[in-house]
């Protein structure tokens, strides 16, 4: 089978339709895996869930998913953030709010566990560091782990009583599947934090085992125009095209 990993859209739907687009170019997949935050951020949270909700999908809550809501505080958030939070809520239809209200914090799908922030910390973790990698890879039983919220795409790789590794998730390689425990992010969608202002996602091909990622460009200025007129936070409009 072949899946599309998608992490982080936030609302972003210029950034989610040009990475659909990109899937059906690849040959179409069975399945996607969503690693939350669908929603916060950006000006259309409503057709990002209904885009996602029109494929085979599975999708692991996030923090701002979650905080749209009310199911936890905005306090953590950062003052942006949480006007965003608030703002997305207030969109939101009651059909969507109680479907985001049922997401898992966690799911295994067959050799994979998925979280949003970390298997330890599914909502608030940024795993972003070997040592914090070496202390994630006794939460979950198995092989491979998939992660956002950081939105930096980065592999964590350990092999059994050996050593422990990290690096960049890169475009121009393919990563192979092999006997390794891996934690593999495949960096946002709709807001990157790498300096790449392109949408971020990964292909895995379960019959060959091998997951590449892809970078995607889309109309920034489309999301940045919305998000203004929708009185969303000036700085959150100029992040996207910095890729920051």
């Amino acid at each position: 089978m072949r899946y599309a990993i998608v992490s982080d859209i936030h609302a972003n739907l210029a950034a989610f339709s040009a990475v659909l687009d990109h899937i059906g170019h690849q040959g179409g997949v069975e399945k996607v895996w969503c690693l939350g935050d669908v929603i916060g951020y950006g000006p259309d949270p409503n057709e990002c869930i209904e885009k996602l909700r029109q494929t085979d999908h599975v999708w692991v809550a996030g923090n701002h998913d979650l905080g749209a809501i009310g199911k936890i505080s905005t306090n953590e958030f950062n003052p942006d953030a949480a006007a965003s939070c608030h703002w997305t809520g207030r969109q939101l239809s009651s059909e969507d709010v109680e479907y985001i209200e049922n997401l898992p914090l966690v799911i295994e799908e067959g050799d994979f566990t998925l979280a949003h922030g970390s298997p330890r910390e599914p909502i608030w973790e940024y795993l972003v560091s070997n040592s914090i990698a070496r202390e994630n890879f006794s939460c979950f039983t198995s092989q491979f782990c998939l992660v956002g919220h950081s939105h930096v795409p980065l592999v964590f790789s350990h092999e059994e009583d050996g050593p422990y590794s990290a690096g960049r998730f890169s475009d121009n390689v393919k990563l192979i599947l092999g006997t390794s425990r891996l934690i593999i992010n495949p960096g946002a969608v709709g807001q990157s934090r790498d300096g790449d202002p392109q949408a971020s996602y990964a292909l895995y091909d379960s019959q060959i085992g091998i997951m590449k990622l892809y970078r995607v460009p889309y109309d920034i200025r489309v999301t940045q125009d919305k998000m203004v007129e929708r009185g969303l936070p000036t700085r959150q409009v100029a992040r996207l095209s910095q890729g920051m």
